[in-house]
């Protein structure tokens, strides 16, 4: 899974989404990509997931980004434990993303196979998102 090699601190505050992505708007190496709609975060396995997917079908023609890197970790509290006893352990980590923010781009594939890729992608994230074009 996707985590960061060093930390300055191990657990982080939850944050405040507040506004449209002002960086990582705009396709800058691909044809095509995958847009996020809303705001939220995305798991580290979910971006493996769709790493493998792209992988998958760039792997004769084409080539693909991952625009996105899991670097918030994401704190939970075992079962049964009761309220005052401090924040959890780090369960894994997962990507900040708002809306408007490019996630993955592809190119190299014919126009209705990269848009087949990126549909197909976008039912592993729990994130809103659209197919854009260069």
């Amino acid at each position: 899974m996707l985590a960061p090699k060093r930390q300055k601190y191990r657990k982080q505050f939850r944050g405040v989404f507040r506004r449209i992505a002002v960086k990582g708007d705009k396709l800058n190496f691909g044809g095509f990509g995958l847009k996020a709609v809303e705001a939220g975060w995305i798991k580290d396995k979910e971006i493996e997931a769709c790493r493998v997917i792209l992988a998958r079908a760039t792997r004769k023609t084409g080539k693909y980004w991952i625009r996105i890197f899991s670097d918030k970790p994401y704190t939970k509290k075992p079962p049964e434990v009761t309220m005052g006893a401090g924040k959890g352990d780090v369960a894994y980590f997962v990507a900040s993303v708002t809306p408007g923010r490019v996630l993955f781009e592809v190119d190299g594939l014919p126009d209705y196979e990269a848009e087949n890729v990126l549909k197909s992608i976008s039912y592993k994230i729990s994130v809103k998102t659209k197919i854009v074009k260069k």
